[in-house]
């Protein structure tokens, strides 16, 4: 059974950094996709940044060139550096994961696409 578990949110004012961690177990998939994505209060989940197999990773406009995804293979987490945090990035983050049919270039940072998710960890910007 998959399992991804979300760490690391909190609270930082606007132009901190965070980092978010996604522990994954029981994830057998040679080929897969897995990105972070974020939902704010009253709004559509997100897509914020995904990577695949192949290590290509994509990037939401609104996060480019300040959130950066990678993966350590070996202890099976995926990471989130989240730098120049503005307000606007205030929500649960959440991990997800697909084994099938997914890649980035291909509807990576589409929610819809993605069987595996985690409970979520919340972040909070302040101006």
């Amino acid at each position: 059974q998959v399992q991804l578990v979300e760490s690391g949110g909190g609270s930082v004012q606007a132009g901190g950094s965070l980092r978010l961690s996604c522990a994954a177990s029981g994830y057998r998939y040679s080929s897969y996709c897995m990105g972070w994505f974020r939902q704010a209060p009253g709004k559509e989940r997100e897509g914020v940044a995904a990577i695949d197999s192949d290590g290509s990773t994509s990037y939401a406009d609104s996060v480019k060139g300040r959130f950066t995804i990678s993966q350590d293979n070996a202890k099976n987490i995926l990471y989130l550096q989240m730098n120049s945090l503005k307000p606007e990035d205030t929500a649960m983050y959440y991990c997800a994961a697909e084994g099938r049919d997914l890649w980035v270039g291909y509807k990576e940072l589409t929610p819809a696409e993605y069987k595996y998710w985690g409970q979520g960890t919340q972040v909070t910007v302040s101006s």
